[in-house]
């Protein structure tokens, strides 16, 4: 009876230490868990400033015309563009 108890005992130190559900892949699980949620919170807030980067697009002109010339290069008419290049560039 003792040694049923003792082997028991055992087995279930091991399950608790190194089998499927054990501390150690408990504790992984919540450092990925941790990992996932940090990952989450980043992705929301570049969702908001996408969020209202299209709102101001849709509403200013000003925003317009701003990311056109930023990123398209594009000037209104009448105006010249100047490009410095440096020598060796």
């Amino acid at each position: 009876m003792l040694a049923a108890l003792a082997i028991l005992f055992i087995y279930l130190q091991i399950r608790l230490w190194v089998g499927e559900g054990s501390l150690a892949e408990v504790t992984t699980l919540k450092h990925e868990i941790s990992q996932q949620k940090a990952e989450i919170e980043k992705l929301k807030e570049r969702n908001d400033s996408l969020e209202a980067e299209v709102s101001s697009l849709k509403k200013d002109l000003d925003a317009v015309e701003e990311r056109a010339r930023s990123d398209l290069g594009m000037i209104r008419e009448g105006e010249v563009y100047y490009q410095i290049m440096e020598p060796g560039k």
